[in-house]
């Protein structure tokens, strides 16, 4: 019960909002910030319980789990569940959550409670996301994501707001339906292999079914998180979204919503279609390293500042996907750490922009430089985030890309090199950024304040975060590692140690056994 409160407690926060927005203006942020400092408390007793949970609970890697019959003549139940990797990808939603309410805290006058209300329906859909395991209830939170966004942007974002909020809404929904059918396929094929119609995620593990339809499924899903993630070709709505979206939105698309396509290949494709995956591997990651390429050009010859930031996430994403695809142990705990700190770095880089263009009223670099003199708090916070997120040493970013561009080398030392060179662009990009916005003389006229205190709090909680991460990343490792070795590994894994073999396979028979006891409980029924 504790994991339908995780998805209770923001709903309920969004409705109180936007009610409470009748008595006053500062009332939807509190209780936004109330009601996510109540899921980060349980978030975090999870967190502190999970070793113990973990050794006790006799679920495999699941250490917490509710399932309710929701329409049980369809096979579709209300159920949730927690392992270590969506508890960490809870946990990022909750903190960045807050962060989105903060930032948010004099940038938006106009309807303070339909934007909290908007943004709170966001976060109930990321958390209900990496929580279901009954597709048709993934399904229900991937689209609920949808609507509130579209709302944040089109209501409160810049100048072309309306063709941007209509162009993401199109490219997610479209992914959205070619996932729907892939779901349909997967539960009719399911049943008429086994006798048995059920949405359950346990009970659809291992559905028998030819090579082709196993691709055409699997690429039905591949698409929709594609588009999410986001990968190119399907990354074109990214930048135009960024852009126009209110800061906090953009914290969330970046930090967030991007986050659960990563979190959909790793929860669903590779354990639903592990051998298609093995086949549509190689093409997989050639996107991925493309895209790392792709983005950080694009992001160089970038002037817009908040468009600069959007197209490093399709570089930065690019190591997730490659990570994922390749399958190792090395390359998904890489990739499960660069989910985590590129929420937090490219985050916290939207939250400066913000910042920026509501004393400027501008984004465009070209009328920027020399900001530095009159807003040090801010450029020093701009260039630890803009080190973070080229991957310095010492700092998350870089324990995630190293660990994926390590596992990757031991696969393919093709796609490694060119990959090493988006670590090399990113550099380039990073500290151009730096020198065209805060330094030289250009634009000495400015006269700014600096960061007030609530924003350098703000910025010195991301900081102490990325940090921890870069220097303690073991504790995040240790959390995802029973998830990830339930993983489908890739066969040819010749890295894989013996004992982490062994591991795996042990995970993977949990995980089947688990899925036997399920389908027979469901036949007692």
């Amino acid at each position: 019960m504790i994991l339908v409160w995780l998805i209770i407690v923001p709903f309920l926060g969004a409705l109180l909002a936007w009610i409470a927005a009748g008595w006053s203006t500062r009332w939807p942020r509190w209780i936004a910030v109330g009601a996510l400092a109540v899921d980060l408390v349980i978030a975090l007793y999870l967190w502190i319980g999970y070793p113990e949970a973990l050794a006790y609970a006799g679920r495999g890697p699941w250490i917490a789990d509710f399932n309710y019959p929701w329409i049980p003549r369809l096979g579709i139940g209300f159920h949730l569940a927690m392992d270590g990797l969506s508890l960490l990808m809870v946990l990022l939603t909750i903190i960045l959550g807050i962060a989105s309410v903060v930032c948010s805290w004099t940038e938006i006058q106009e309807r303070v409670g339909f934007f909290h209300f908007n943004l709170m329906a966001v976060l109930t859909g990321i958390i209900g996301v990496f929580l279901a395991l009954d597709l048709v209830l993934f399904y229900f939170f991937w689209e609920l994501m949808l609507v509130p966004m579209y709302f944040l942007i089109a209501v409160w974002g810049h100048e072309n707001r309306v063709f941007a909020s209509l162009k993401f809404f199109i490219f997610t929904q479209l992914g959205g339906l070619l996932m729907l059918l892939a779901i349909l396929g997967l539960y009719f094929v399911h049943g008429n292999s086994t006798g048995i119609y059920s949405f359950d995620y346990f009970e659809l593990l291992n559905t028998p079914m030819t090579p082709l339809v196993s691709t055409w499924l699997m690429l039905g899903f591949f698409v929709a998180f594609a588009v999410k993630l986001p990968a190119v070709p399907f990354h074109t709505w990214l930048p135009d979204a960024h852009t126009e979206a209110p800061t906090a939105g953009s914290v969330i698309l970046a930090g967030l919503l991007l986050k659960t396509g990563a979190y959909g290949f790793l929860r669903f494709v590779l354990p639903f279609f592990p051998e298609s995956v093995e086949a549509f591997a190689p093409m997989a990651m050639l996107l991925a390293v493309v895209g790392i390429l792709y983005g950080a050009f694009l992001a160089f010859a970038q002037t817009d500042l908040k468009r600069l930031v959007a197209y490093t996430s399709v570089s930065h994403l690019g190591f997730v996907l490659l990570g994922v695809f390749d399958r190792n142990e090395l390359a998904l705990q890489g990739a499960v750490m660069q989910m985590i700190c590129h929420g937090f770095s490219t985050g916290a880089l939207f939250i400066l922009v913000g910042s920026l263009q509501e004393r400027i009223h501008t984004r465009d670099m070209n009328q920027m430089g020399g900001l530095w003199s009159t807003a040090p708090r801010m450029g020093g916070m701009a260039l630890f985030f803009a080190l973070a997120s080229l991957g310095l040493p010492g700092l998350g970013n870089f324990v995630g890309e190293f660990l994926v561009l390590i596992g990757t080398f031991q696969t393919s030392i093709l796609l490694t090199v060119p990959a090493v060179f988006g670590l090399v662009l990113a550099a380039v990009y990073s500290l151009s950024m730096i020198l065209r916005a805060f330094q030289g003389t250009k634009g000495e006229g400015w006269r700014i304040p600096d960061l007030s205190i609530r924003e350098t709090a703000l910025m010195g909680a991301m900081t102490a975060i990325l940090i921890c991460l870069g220097l303690f990343p073991q504790p995040v490792l240790n959390t995802a590692a029973a998830a990830l070795k339930a993983l489908p590994a890739h066969t040819t894994a010749a890295h894989t140690s013996p004992s982490a073999q062994e591991d795996q396979r042990g995970a993977i028979a949990e995980v089947q056994a688990i899925a036997l006891k399920a389908a027979e409980q469901r036949k007692e029924r």
